[in-house]
């Protein structure tokens, strides 16, 4: 299975052109035109990496990081920005709203291939270690349970008492001396 990858950009020619990259490399795409139909297919599909403009209609890619970072499930996708805005301002509000990259256009190829392998490289082992810290926790959890109704188990075994040993006991929870119920 390919991992899906959203690219939101407003300029055709662009969009295209990181598609054919994309794919080149082997991954799945789907395009957005704005920032409103990347938000809305960031639901849909949950994408593995978004790869957004900053400057787009309807909502830019400032906001629309805003509004992923919001969801609990889109909290750690993977963002990177590509765009024009190059000024140190830009980038560090890039950073600021969550993006994890930012690479100016015009960009090349190979750099924005290695951006995209190695957040996804660096995300799936993220979810691996969460996946294999999840079903340790549930085995030792399970584990426990089990020494539980272990123990209940052992705390529900009945004795047999004669007559006689029934009330000596009864005499001892009640706090009787061995002398007094010698007596």
């Amino acid at each position: 299975m390919s991992l899906l990858i959203l690219v939101a950009e407003d300029d055709p020619g662009v969009r295209m052109t990181i598609n054919g990259y994309l794919e080149s490399f082997g991954y799945a795409v789907i395009l957005a035109e704005d920032g409103k139909q990347a938000l809305s297919m960031i639901q849909k599909y949950h994408p593995h990496l978004l790869i957004s403009d900053i400057n787009m209609p309807n909502l830019n890619g400032y906001d629309l990081v805003r509004e992923i970072r919001k969801f609990p499930e889109f909290r750690l996708l993977p963002v990177v920005f590509l765009t024009d805005y190059n000024e140190v301002a830009d980038r560090v509000q890039g950073y600021q709203v969550g993006c994890d990259a930012y690479l100016a256009k015009p960009f090349e190829s190979e750099e924005l291939e290695a951006i995209v392998r190695n957040l996804l490289a660096r995300s799936q082992i993220f979810l691996t270690e969460l996946s294999v810290a999840k079903i340790q926790y549930q085995d030792n959890f399970d584990s426990s349970e089990v020494n539980n109704q272990e123990k209940e188990k052992e705390q529900q075994v009945k004795i047999e008492l004669t007559e006689k040993e029934e009330q000596v006991l009864a005499l001892v929870l009640q706090g009787f001396s061995n002398m007094n119920i010698g007596e």
